[in-house]
């Protein structure tokens, strides 16, 4: 397989002297043949599209480029090609489309912002070809390292990128676009603490540079610091007050920091200026919805919808209600868009996961199977998950994290009794749990707060005297860095509460960092929502999550996750004895007014009905179970996985026999 590899490698770079050389036929002859064999070469089709422009075959070129874009819907280049190909032909309006979808999926195409300048001035459009003018010179004057990272962060390759930023950083200290790419590749990484110091030092190297102010403020709000980030928004919006983008920006802080009145109210002033806007309505659908006003998100969403057509986080937002179910014409305009090769990569993402909860709700499951499969597959591919080093790190935490460890650091840590951590894996009832226990006088409930995994990271890059960062540092804390950072984390913390005596931190992935928890925090309350493996499982491979939880892209990688955390739970239990309580959501179901009393005993809070009665309590729920924990406790979930049971092989490989026997 190498070798086919290389000699099809050696093969295009000849190809691609014959096409600089104007020898098309010839070129054409080569590709076909590498195509014979390799049908889905992206490279090559790409090639194969650009000799047939040359050689006036413009249809021919836009078929391959069809074929391409399927293949590979985020290749900015086959997207600048179909321009060319349209611009030849005279065709101004679908030059411009394909030009500015190829500038969206990599904005270092100069190409593309050359035709994208001429189709405008063709279709008298003076005003925006200034625009887009005046961002082809911005892109022109970029130092050539910085446009050469950009093309590679379009294609992924985030670590070379990073060295190419750092390596110009080191010489130019203060240049801001430079520091906004390698905060991007910071943000793409994970990485947030380094991603809001540079976005910071952006902002007072050019205070008016808005760019980097809209970064700044997107960084700030990944690590959770909305009040902060609203300020930065605000500030925007000062300067340009009739400035829509910024209203919007100032909208959505509005909603983070709990403000939906104030933010529905300025998102209304948007469409009121940009009516129909899709993304406005998406967002004002969001805001509806986390604030418990279904009927309304839905007509929002719905009003998105129409409005675009190729937005399809607008049928994904319907879906992840849960509760609404796509009519036959909304399922048609669906599978329109799904065939359309110009849909973006994460639109097309989010039109297969709607169109396999539309086809699920009418029980058609093996159709519904394959649009959740080709959703995954196609998330996946962007995805830089990998199983082995995960496993790696679990099996890391269990050789560090032992019960010497703990009993070295007994009496260490900041003692504050005040943080619930709920913790496991995602869709298995943690928000319920929050749900109840956030519904007791004495609890507030908050988000899924990062601050731990932010610690986690910050501790990665820490130097030790032993190898491999975290959670190896963990060994080496002393007893004042360790209360240091559980005084952190409270005050940190507290922007998101209220006036309870405790609070719940849901960051699901926690689980991970139990032993991390423990010894900042030593009397914290750690509880492990479990599910079921094979309805867990099923369960997060039908949720499309916003971000962080890579390993439910694949039947095999999630299964191989469920046991792994499965086996770290079983270490924590053994070092930590007493410390984390396990509530398993089939016994919650049966049982609810036990389970609630073994909850409540374990956080050392009084029996209050109202925790019974959770589906009464009003609060603002952010995660996709947020419709479902404000009904009743219903059984209708618990055997739902079986509907996919025939296609969920690979799963139950990787869960192995014991895990799968458990249901």
């Amino acid at each position: 397989m190498k070798q086919t590899i290389e000699s099809a490698g050696t093969n295009l770079t000849e190809v691609k002297r014959k096409i600089v050389e104007r020898s098309f036929s010839s070129a054409l002859t080569d590709l076909q043949n590498i195509l014979s064999s390799a049908p889905e070469d992206t490279e090559a089709l790409y090639m194969l599209a650009v000799a047939q422009r040359y050689s006036g075959d413009s249809r021919g070129a836009l078929d391959t480029l069809e074929q391409l874009k399927r293949l590979s819907p985020s290749h900015g280049r086959a997207h600048q090609e179909e321009g060319h190909v349209h611009r030849d032909a005279g065709e101004p309006e679908a030059a411009l489309r394909a030009y500015t979808r190829a500038i969206q999926l990599n904005p270092g195409l100069a190409a593309s912002l050359r035709g994208q300048v001429a189709a405008l001035k063709d279709l008298g459009w003076e005003r925006a070809a200034i625009r887009a003018q005046a961002q082809l010179e911005r892109l022109q004057a970029l130092p050539e390292p910085l446009v050469l990272a950009m093309d590679l962060m379009a294609q992924n390759k985030l670590l070379k990128a990073e060295v190419l930023c750092r390596a110009f950083l080191q010489k130019n200290p203060s240049h801001v676009e430079a520091i906004r790419l390698l905060a991007d590749i910071a943000i793409r990484l994970g990485i947030l603490e380094d991603a809001e110091f540079l976005l910071e030092s952006a902002v007072d190297f050019e205070p008016d540079n808005s760019q980097a102010r809209m970064d700044y403020i997107q960084a700030l709000r990944k690590r959770q610091k909305f009040a902060a980030a609203l300020s930065q928004a605000e500030h925007l919006l000062s300067k340009a007050p009739d400035n829509p983008q910024f209203r919007s920006l100032c909208a959505i802080q509005l909603m983070q920091t709990g403000d939906f009145d104030a933010a529905l109210s300025m998102l209304d002033e948007v469409l009121s200026v940009v009516p129909g806007d899709a993304v406005t309505l998406t967002t004002k659908g969001h805001a509806l919805k986390t604030h418990g006003r279904s009927s309304e998100a839905v007509q929002a969403y719905r009003d998105a919808m129409v409005h675009n057509p190729e937005h399809g986080e607008a049928y994904y937002s319907l879906a992840n209600l849960k509760t609404y179910r796509f009519s036959d014409d909304e399922l048609a305009r669906m599978q329109d868009q799904e065939q359309n090769s110009n849909l973006g990569d994460m639109a097309r993402v989010y039109v297969n996961f709607a169109l396999a909860k539309a086809y699920e709700d009418r029980h058609e499951y093996q159709t519904s199977f394959d649009y959740y499969a080709r959703g995954n597959r196609l998330k996946k591919a962007q995805s830089r998950y990998d199983a082995q080093l995960m496993h790696e790190e679990f099996e890391a935490m269990k050789s560090v994290c032992t019960a010497e460890l703990f009993e070295r650091h007994s009496g260490h840590g900041f003692p504050a009794p005040d943080p619930i951590f709920i913790l496991g894996l995602p869709r298995a009832g943690s928000t319920l749990l929050e749900q109840i226990l956030s519904s007791h006088s004495q609890v507030d409930g908050t988000l899924e707060l990062p601050n731990i995994l932010s610690l986690s990271q910050r501790l990665r890059r820490k130097k030790g005297r032993r190898e491999g960062g975290y959670p190896a540092i963990l060994d080496e804390l002393q007893a004042d860095e360790i209360a240091r950072f559980g005084a952190e984390y409270i005050e940190d913390t507290r922007i998101h509460r209220g006036d309870a005596a405790y609070f719940i931190d849901k960051m699901p992935n926690n689980f991970r960092h139990i032993g991390l928890i423990k010894l900042i925090l030593p009397n914290a309350k750690i509880i492990d929502a479990r599910r079921s493996a094979m309805a867990c499982c099923v369960s997060g491979f039908k949720q499309l999550f916003a971000e962080g939880q890579e390993f439910s892209y694949d039947l095999e990688d999630i299964g191989r996750y469920y046991r792994e955390y499965v086996d770290l739970m079983e270490h924590w239990g053994a070092v930590l004895p007493g410390h984390v309580l396990r509530v398993n959501h089939e016994d919650v179901v049966d049982d609810l007014e036990g389970e609630v009393g073994r909850i409540l005993q374990f956080c050392g809070l009084p029996f209050e009905t109202a925790c019974l009665n959770y589906y009464e309590t009003v609060r603002d729920v952010r995660t996709p179970s947020s419709e479902q924990v404000r009904q009743p406790i219903f059984r209708d979930g618990v055997d739902q996985w079986r509907h996919f049971e025939p296609w969920l092989a690979p799963l139950k490989a990787a869960l192995g026999q014991k895990l799968v026997a458990r249901g």
